[in-house]
């Protein structure tokens, strides 16, 4: 495991790596927002970004998306992994804001997890991109970058890694960082093909120089700041 030192110096990298880092969900609205990162469940964000246009433009409120039967919400997000979930998921979630928040999403982690389709990850990316609320949303990026650096270890559940990472991280910093993470991850530190031997982190992570050595490298530079 890292030194808080060390875990300063990764982040101050990740940032000047991704400076302008931010939610690639395209959305206008907080309600747009939580119906894209519910899509977004196993599934790109390039892909939701290409359904939600003509999406957003045939639903606006909670009450659109029950005006229409169930198998034309699922129809128009068809393309979506799992949309036959999505769409159930969507339209309960809708239900719920009319019925108990007069169709505005509430602003607090606690009410956010009890609607349909929403857990911490999502009420997280809500709470931080739509509302300005310092949180930290664990994704796959999240999760696999952090564990590779070692900041957080290997049999760490998503709960364990977003505790860690509030404990690690100045709480003004937890938004801005978890954007960097997943860029980090997405284009850089990436599931499969990780640029390490070009990544100035590769000193001190443990996935990364044993990938290295696999591939016969045992000697690279080691970044300043770390």
């Amino acid at each position: 495991m890292l030194n808080q030192k060390q875990i300063d110096s990764i982040f101050t990298i990740i940032e000047q790596m991704f400076p302008d880092a931010h939610c690639e969900l395209n959305h206008a609205n907080p309600f747009e927002l939580a119906i894209a990162v519910m899509l977004s469940a196993q599934c790109t964000d390039a892909l939701v970004n290409r359904v939600t246009p003509g999406l957003f433009q045939k639903y606006h409120v909670p009450e659109d998306y029950l005006a229409v039967p169930l198998e034309e919400l699922q129809n128009d997000i068809r393309s979506i992994g799992l949309y036959r979930n999505k769409a159930k998921h969507i339209r309960q979630m809708c239900e719920r804001l009319i019925t108990d928040y007069n169709g505005q999403l509430p602003r607090t982690m606690e009410a956010l997890i009890q609607l349909p389709g929403i857990g911490r990850k999502t009420a997280n990316v809500i709470l931080s991109v739509a509302f300005g609320v310092p949180a930290l949303a664990v994704d796959t990026h999240v999760e696999r970058v952090t564990k590779r650096l070692g900041i957080c270890r290997w049999k760490d559940s998503v709960l364990e890694v977003e505790k860690t990472l509030m404990r690690r991280i100045p709480r003004e910093r937890w938004s801005a960082s978890h954007h960097q993470l997943i860029f980090f991850g997405r284009y850089h530190c990436r599931a499969q093909n990780p640029a390490c031997p070009v990544c100035p982190l590769l000193a001190v992570c443990r996935e990364g120089r044993k990938r290295m050595r696999q591939e016969g490298v045992t000697a690279y530079e080691t970044d300043p700041q770390i």
